[in-house]
């Protein structure tokens, strides 16, 4: 036997390099095969209920980066609300109708007008069916636990009618009516867009001043005068019908020196006007306000047959253009209601596709809208008093990213306006974190119109709408019931595969048909209908399942999409939010904070990560930043976050290593027997775990990154595992003070894992796999630890945080004395403490081997002057020099015992009192001796 075979080095099996990227898919095919998800849902059974609903991903591609950061952070949550004492199970789910399917099919060479109807919308079922199963794949090889053989999909039949279910309750209560109004119009996907499919980007236009000549001016202006208007979309002049003032605004009646016309501007912006226009020496001929010029008739300015009608309006400023917009009530929001006010005729000059229908004039027809600027020019003629191009936002469709124009096409709306306060109040009754997100939501349902349910496109579910012989809109309970019916056992394809009669309730009548027959709409339903109704089509839906959820949790944008649209329709139909709590995430930037793109080349996908690092890298890096704001990701972030994982991976193992001869049934320490020292850091550990389930509790992964990491480098191996290889390796294997740490170890050990579990799935399961005194096979199926307090914390955490300043200062004056060369290691130091009265009683009362905490082989403290060469502190002051002695073979300490045993052992007498009692037959015929 060697001399080191008498030391009790930790051994274990459990690798130091973890081998994530192959390791991962093997153990989650054992939570498949074990049925965990089942069996955690089993074991929660009867226990207070956690609902998570799960926001669906839209079909389409393998998942990004932002994907992961998501679905990581719900299953965070569920895991660890499962193990805390919560029936949490969790549902995901998938959005899979709308145009980007449309538009990848368009892109394979599929021409949807082209082909039957049924066998494209076949297509479209197939292909989003196929994107499901690829992104449940990309989601499961994340670690995510879920009920993945149930999901939620929008396109299947029970959904479908769960749906219309919605919207039929909705329609009955007198939420659902049809309209002209002007609504975001995508030419490039030729239908109507909801304000969440809506995004802002700089673009320049030409803006445009130009006169209309006055009519009828009532008595108050002459026909020689021109109204100057302005605007920034020219082609909408040729469905221009009004001129709309400020009622309380002021208006002068100016001559341009050298001209016979005279015009009409705002007061307050002459000035700018007249050196923009060229105009010398304007005279103020009259001054009117705004409601003085009301009624006042003007001729188009290339069509004098077309009167345009001078109205009044709240929208009008003097931050831009003339005082006085032209009113195209076909083209814009502001311009339809106050031509609505008025009775204005709504005229729209643009086709589906963006191009000038007939209307526009002969010289227009068929020109794209956005290229008949110079023809705008030329036909205002004389009457053009200037154009400039201005840079300014403008909205753009978000999946073609063209820009978008306001067109009035009829269109089925879901009224906001009827029950906005109801809405309103819900909003104030949730809990948002970040607390920002409650106004965020508040003033976005405040300021927005009724909701433009309808779309012009073929992937979606239909509007179960039927139409009488007069018009009349059919959608009453009994017929919205039925097609629901049909929808749950058809699916909505029976929609197109049916006529009309065949699709009503048998026998059905209307007195708008008294010829008995009847069609149907062809529009389909936006597709945040679709998502904005899981509330019914799943968490109403499903037994296991409560309505309203604890949680929803999604991208910061969605305060405009799924939060927005699912609590519309929850209040509309039952009164209440659809969720009790909104938990909002930011964007998932690259490591210089620009956003990701493609075409920039500085994309992350979770399978590279998973290949180069693991999953658990990317779970830990989720816990690493702060999701309320965006975060950055990158190669290089993620190799100091795989940094982190592996000092937290080596700790543990030198953990299990040393604990590996330890039975906790037999071998444990009760804490009143425990030294002070390892009752500090069992007290330490209890605060932690008490830091993180508050943590879990708050969303708040950051606090148990930084706390777990914080526990591990500076707690544990700074400290308590720094010298713990003084006890662990050398005393005697049953020794008191052996047992009484490892007693800590295993204690940290095992409550440190299930804490970590909802966070390194994996490495938690890993772990546990050399835990064979725990009841549980897998450490998913065990519960949360719960913190521990003892009489005695309060005084000996104030004890030892005084002996942890101490620490560092003898560190210092360690670290001083290695600089000067008087010592190499720490074990070769003897360190005099000149000590305060308060400090002696400090070393006193921790009633523990001080050298071996401050890992020295020599201590003195004593109450003398301290010499002029010490290092100094307030009220402390230390002198180190080389340790008297030598070096003992087998614990390495310089001690002044250390001699050469009769059993070839150069070694201490502490050492020798250990060698003698438990290896007496080495000692008697003696060590292998090393050859020299």
């Amino acid at each position: 036997m060697k001399l080191k075979d008498t030391l009790n080095l930790g051994k274990t099996a459990f690798p130091m390099r973890a081998g994530l990227p192959t390791k991962e898919p093997q153990w989650q095919a054992a939570w498949e095969e074990a049925d965990l998800y089942n069996k955690r849902q089993q074991l929660n059974e009867g226990k207070p209920s956690f609902q998570l609903h799960d926001g669906p991903p839209y079909a389409n591609g393998n998942i990004h980066v932002g994907h992961a950061m998501n679905k990581i952070s719900k299953d965070i949550i569920v895991r660890s609300k499962s193990m805390s004492g919560f029936r949490a199970p969790y549902v995901p789910g998938w959005d899979t109708h709308g145009l980007p399917i449309e538009q990848v099919l368009a892109k394979q060479g599929v021409k949807r007008k082209e082909m039957d109807l049924v066998d494209y919308l076949e297509m479209c079922r197939d292909y989003a069916l196929s994107q499901v199963d690829k992104q449940r794949a990309d989601f499961k090889r994340l670690g995510v636990s879920a009920d993945w053989e149930n999901p939620y999909i929008t396109l299947k039949p029970q959904y479908e009618a769960d749906q219309v279910r919605v919207f039929g309750a909705m329609a009955d209560k007198g939420y659902i009516y049809r309209g002209a109004k002007p609504v975001y119009w995508s030419w490039s996907s030729e239908s109507a867009l909801a304000e969440a499919e809506i995004e802002y980007h700089d673009i320049d236009s030409t803006s445009l001043y130009y006169g209309n000549k006055v009519k009828d001016g009532k008595g108050v202006l002459d026909t020689d005068t021109y109204i100057v208007v302005w605007t920034t979309t020219p082609f909408t002049i040729t469905a221009s019908r009004a001129l709309t003032m400020g009622a309380d605004m002021d208006y002068v009646v100016v001559k341009p020196a050298g001209q016979d016309r005279k015009y009409v501007v705002a007061e307050g912006l002459l000035d700018s006007l007249a050196e923009k226009f060229g105009w010398e020496s304007p005279e103020v001929l009259a001054r009117h306000k705004g409601a003085e010029l009301e009624m006042i008739t003007t001729e188009h300015p290339w069509d004098a047959e077309i009167e345009e009608l001078v109205i009044l309006g709240d929208h009008v400023t003097l931050d831009s253009g003339t005082g006085i917009v032209h009113t195209a009530p076909g083209f814009g929001e502001d311009d339809y209601n106050v031509g609505v006010k008025y009775g204005v005729d709504v005229v729209v000059t643009v086709n589906e596709r963006g191009l000038m229908m007939e209307n526009a004039g002969a010289d227009f027809e068929g020109q794209f809208y956005d290229k008949v600027t110079p023809l705008v020019q030329e036909k205002l003629g004389d009457l053009l008093l200037a154009s400039e191009v201005i840079n300014h936002s403008y909205p753009f469709d978000w999946r073609t990213k063209k820009p978008i124009i306001w067109r009035a096409v009829p269109q089925w709306f879901a009224s906001v306006s009827k029950f906005r306060q109801d809405i309103l109040d819900e909003i104030e009754k949730t809990s948002f974190k970040p607390a920002w997100g409650q106004k965020r939501l508040y003033n976005m349902i405040r300021d927005r119109g009724d909701w433009v349910i309808s779309r012009q496109r073929a992937w979606g579910v239909p509007l179960p709408i039927f139409y009488a012989e007069d018009g009349t809109a059919i959608m009453t309970k009994e017929v919205t019931d039925h097609v629901a019916d049909l929808f749950a056992e058809h699916g909505s394809i029976v929609w197109w595969q049916r006529e009309a009669k065949d699709l009503l309730p048998e026998g059905f009548t209307h007195p708008g048909s008294p010829n008995g027959e009847f069609t149907k709409e062809t529009d389909i339903m936006d597709v945040w209908f679709d998502s904005g109704s899981s509330w019914n089509g799943v968490m109403n839906a499903r037994e296991h399942l409560n309505y309203p959820a604890d949680l929803y949790l999604e991208g910061s944008d969605q305060y405009r999409g799924w939060f927005n649209s699912s609590l519309i329709t929850s209040v509309a139909v039952n009164g209440h939010a659809p969720y009790k709590s909104v938990l909002s995430q930011g964007f998932v930037l690259d490591g210089k904070g620009e956003k990701m793109s493609k075409s920039l080349g500085n994309t992350i996908l979770p399978s590279d990560v998973e290949k180069q690092f693991g999953a658990e890298i990317l779970r830990l890096w989720v816990t690493s930043v702060d999701s309320s704001n965006d975060v950055r990701i990158s190669m290089d972030i993620l190799k100091q976050t795989s940094e982190t994982y592996r000092k937290i991976r080596n700790t543990l193992r030198f953990l299990i290593a040393n604990t590996a001869d330890f039975n906790p049934n037999t071998d444990a320490v009760a804490y009143e027997n425990l030294r002070a020292v390892d009752k500090y850091m069992t007290i330490k550990f209890n605060k932690l775990v008490a830091t993180i389930k508050e943590a879990y509790e708050n969303y708040d992964f950051m606090a148990i990154y930084k706390s777990v990491v914080n526990f591990i480098t500076v707690d544990l191996s700074a400290f308590y595992l720094d010298f713990a290889k003084d006890v662990v390796y050398i005393e005697a294997t049953d020794s008191l003070v052996r047992r009484q740490m490892q007693t800590v170890f295993y204690d940290i050990l095992v409550k440190i894992t299930k804490l970590l579990t909802p966070i390194l799935p994996h490495t938690a399961e890993e772990i546990w796999s050399y835990l064979e005194f725990e009841a549980e096979e897998f450490v998913q199926l065990s519960e949360m630890p719960e913190e521990e307090n003892f009489a005695d914390q309060e005084a000996i955490l104030e004890e030892w945080e005084a002996f942890m300043t101490l620490r560092t200062q003898a560190q210092k004056a360690l670290e001083e004395a290695r600089n000067a060369k008087v010592i190499g290691k720490s074990l070769e130091a003897h360190l005099t403490i000149y000590a305060s009265q308060e400090v002696k009683t400090l070393l006193t009362a921790l009633d523990s081997d001080v050298a071996q905490l401050l890992i020295v082989s020599g201590l003195t403290v004593t109450d003398e002057s301290a010499p002029a060469d010490a290092v100094k502190f307030e009220d402390v002051a230390f002198t180190v020099e080389h340790a008297h002695g030598e070096v003992c073979e087998r614990c390495r300490r310089v001690d002044e015992t250390t001699k050469e045993r009769s059993y070839n052992a150069t070694i201490c007498d502490h050492c020798a009192q250990i060698v003698e009692a438990n290896f007496a037959q080495v000692v008697a015929e003696g060590f292998e001796v090393k050859a020299k």
